[in-house]
């Protein structure tokens, strides 16, 4: 089934967990982990709803589009470097 594991191998597994923790403890850490899952499945969508979308340069009729050439930083002249 799971690469060499029978179905007996994980019950007897499931058991000693839930021996180990209790069925209240482990319904409560799965019901976190799904309100986790959902917290951060509407977080997602909500930061691609506020994604900027990028426009394209409005380019007037009658003018020519130009690429401006990139900027290099200004240095202060007072200090050295």
């Amino acid at each position: 089934m799971f690469g060499g594991i029978s179905i007996w191998q994980l019950l007897i597994l499931l058991v000693i967990v839930v021996l180990i923790f209790g069925t209240r403890r482990l319904g409560s850490m799965g019901s976190d982990v799904g309100e986790a899952i959902k917290n951060f499945r509407s977080a997602m969508s909500d930061g691609d709803s506020n994604k900027p979308t990028a426009k394209a340069p409005e380019v007037l009729p009658g003018s020519t589009p130009t690429a401006s050439a990139p900027v290099e930083p200004s240095r202060d002249e007072s200090r050295p470097g």
